[in-house]
């Protein structure tokens, strides 16, 4: 046979050869490509965890499932813009409705921040009309996405249903528009801004950080309020806080809330702490804290995937996560470390003027004690004595003699009228008090028993101490972790793991459709049980 005819014949076996595989493969990487896009085409977390499985099968690699979760989905120009209404039942089968705006100017192609504005007033009995539930009370910039939900007393800032309606807006938003994962704050304005703490103590995954105005914390201790399950201060740590308070308000002053904005800064946390002297309960100061505001924001998106971790529990059901961190099964386990209760208040040395009253005579301005030898004693109050001025103001409870008592300087004068067997009198003298050092003060109360994971991430190294936590897992992401190299893991001072780690895409994929988020995926994890 002629050579030529040879090498012909040979690049004719050699082409059929190969067309069947050729073929196969643009078979596999279409079936591939079509599964990877059914998932973030998913319409919420059901749908895609359903389709978790048809990617797996699809035989897709690690690396490229990580790279086309990566760049998302594609985001369509035709999506509304300016204001639009959203509506879904959470999982008890409540109907939340609530408002978001869009910027006209939207580009797919770009990412946005998100800011979701928590109203006050929560305690109608009628959901609030969604169309006007603060819109446009605190105006931000130009190039985000804010939303408005609705709260009313059937489900509040801080029970289970509103934490789903929240999460189910924010997945929501996430499916249809670009939205910058690592720059959703949460703000509150009153019981919004007590809203805002709750979701810091409870579910802090999602947010970059948090920002209540005219709030307070401690309102959340009330069992009358109904909070859903015990709080953490110490859960605080994990993101910043901008907070502001009034010098003037009636429900929350500045000066009560002081002290335990000041513990979460005690405890580690980043909070910022603006007082408005002369205000009372409204944010008419929103002009001159704006820029601050804006400042703060700009300066703290969210780490995915923070080398350090702090998250406390009563529960493991719900509310048991910080990003890669779970806790899997609460108790006591030998050898466990023992850290500092964050629910304690060390208010250090205070004054102490000497006077004693009970909210429920007179509306507190019966003296029930006036101690011996101090400060007011020697002015000349005595036990059982009306207050009735102070500083020349007249007083009408409790709390207005604690707003006059927080002006007062050491060394400045002290002006008070009383009556005292039908008769008034005019006492002064310095202020001059005597200075106690505060029984520690629970902030929350306790009921049941709860665990807590402090984490430091070094390399592949992990680093944990732990109280009350018998079992919890590390959600590992490719981007932190080599996962051609042991991990090992240290709790309380012991190697409790050292080991490769295999990852996989189901895992990969399982956490994808639960978070929903191109900055935050994990191809491992490792469940730690400290009982062995």
């Amino acid at each position: 046979m002629h050579l030529k005819t040879i090498l012909r014949a040979s690049l004719a076996l050699a082409v059929l050869a190969a067309s069947p595989l050729g073929v196969f493969a643009a078979a596999d990487a279409a079936a591939i490509e079509r599964a990877l896009q059914d998932f973030l085409g998913a319409a919420d977390q059901a749908s895609a965890a359903k389709r978790v499985d048809a990617v797996v099968k699809s035989g897709v690699s690690l690396d490229a499932a990580v790279a086309a979760l990566r760049r998302g989905r594609s985001y369509s120009a035709n999506v509304g813009r300016g204001t639009q209404q959203g509506h879904h039942r959470t999982f008890d089968g409540v109907e939340h409705n609530y408002t978001f705006v869009v910027p006209q100017n939207y580009d797919p192609s770009r990412r946005y921040q998100v800011r979701v504005q928590l109203h006050g007033g929560v305690g109608r009995a009628e959901p609030p009309d969604a169309t006007r539930v603060g819109i446009g009370r605190l105006p931000g910039s130009a190039d985000e996405i804010s939303v408005f939900p609705a709260a009313w007393a059937n489900s509040l800032w801080w029970q289970q249903s509103q934490v789903d309606n929240l999460l189910k807006i924010l997945d929501t938003l996430k499916r249809t528009y670009n939205v910058d994962e690592n720059r959703v704050y949460l703000t509150g304005i009153s019981d919004g801004g007590t809203g805002a703490y709750f979701m810091a103590f409870r579910e802090t995954t999602p947010w970059a950080s948090f920002l209540p105005l005219i709030g307070n914390m401690t309102v959340l201790g009330s069992p009358e309020v109904g909070a859903d399950g015990e709080l953490f201060p110490g859960n605080a740590v994990n993101k910043p806080f901008f907070v502001v308070n009034a010098g003037r308000d009636r429900l929350y002053p500045a000066h009560i809330v002081r002290p335990y904005v000041e513990h979460l800064m005690k405890l580690g946390g980043d909070v910022a702490f603006h007082v408005k002297g002369e205000s009372d309960h409204n944010t008419n100061w929103w002009p001159e804290e704006r820029a601050d505001y804006e400042a703060f924001v700009d300066k703290h998106p969210r780490d995915p995937l923070p080398d350090k971790l702090s998250w406390e529990t009563e529960r493991v059901d719900r509310y048991n996560r910080a990003h890669w961190l779970v806790i899997d099964r609460l108790g006591d386990v030998a050898g466990q470390s023992t850290l500092a209760d964050s629910n304690l208040l060390h208010r250090g040395l205070e004054y102490d003027f000497g006077l004693r009253f009970s909210s429920s005579i007179e509306r507190g301005r019966r003296v029930t004690d006036a101690v011996a030898n101090s400060n007011a004693y020697r002015i000349g109050v005595r036990t059982g004595d009306l207050i009735v001025e102070v500083d020349g103001r007249p007083v009408q409870t409790a709390r207005d003699i604690l707003d006059r008592m927080q002006q007062w300087t050491v060394g400045s004068a002290v002006h008070l009228v009383v009556e005292r067997a039908g008769q008034r009198q005019a006492l002064q003298g310095p202020f001059q008090p005597g200075e106690v050092e505060s029984p520690a003060e629970v902030i929350f109360p306790r009921v049941k028993p709860s665990g807590r994971v402090d984490l430091a991430r070094h390399g592949n190294v992990v680093e944990a101490s732990t109280h009350g936590v018998r079992a919890f897992a590390l959600l590992l992401s490719p981007s932190k972790f080599d996962f051609s190299q042991p991990v090992r893991v240290v709790a309380n001072g012991r190697t409790v793991f050292d080991a490769r780690v295999e990852p996989s895409v189901a895992t990969l994929l399982k956490w994808a459709a639960r978070d929903n988020d191109r900055t935050m995926l994990f191809g491992a994890e490792v469940n730690i049980d400290l009982t062995k």
